[in-house]
């Protein structure tokens, strides 16, 4: 696939400073990021869970596909340069390969999951009484939305 800088040439450039927060977790803004340059962190319960300096890496996509509040916090660790696209449902409707590029992304954020919490649970067999929960969230992975939806 083309980059997915690309796709974004004609949109403004816009720069954050070191500590600016991009994405606040449970804000419902419905943007879309594409970083341009610099580093992010992503921090769920002011707890760091990702790193982010690849340019062309995309965030706040799980919140506007959703239609849900955002999961975790998006913040400056540098001087950022970012693609903020306003209309993200358009954007990633616009062009199949757009659409591919983040199937695959989330697809890979799901399979690195799945397997943590695979191994969790395997290393956690004899100590159940703490770690049920990671039945029940390898369960919701795998049970189909419809049918949670029913229950």
């Amino acid at each position: 696939m083309s980059d997915i800088l690309d796709y974004c040439k004609g949109r403004d450039i816009h720069t954050f400073r070191a500590g600016h927060v991009l994405i606040k977790e449970g804000g419902q803004e419905g943007k879309l990021f594409v970083l341009v340059d610099g580093q992010v962190e992503v921090l769920r319960k002011d707890t760091q869970v990702s790193y982010i300096d690849e340019p062309g890496s995309i965030f706040g996509e799980m919140a506007v596909l959703l239609d849900m509040p955002s999961s975790a916090t998006v913040k400056a660790l540098s001087t950022v340069k970012a693609y903020v696209i306003d209309d993200a449902l358009s954007f990633l409707g616009s062009q199949p390969e757009i659409a591919l590029y983040v199937g695959t992304l989330l697809a890979r954020r799901l399979y690195y999951t799945t397997s943590y919490l695979v191994d969790l649970q395997q290393q956690s067999q004899g100590k159940r009484e703490d770690l049920d929960l990671v039945d029940k969230i390898l369960a919701q992975l795998v049970e189909p939305d419809d049918k949670r939806k029913k229950n």
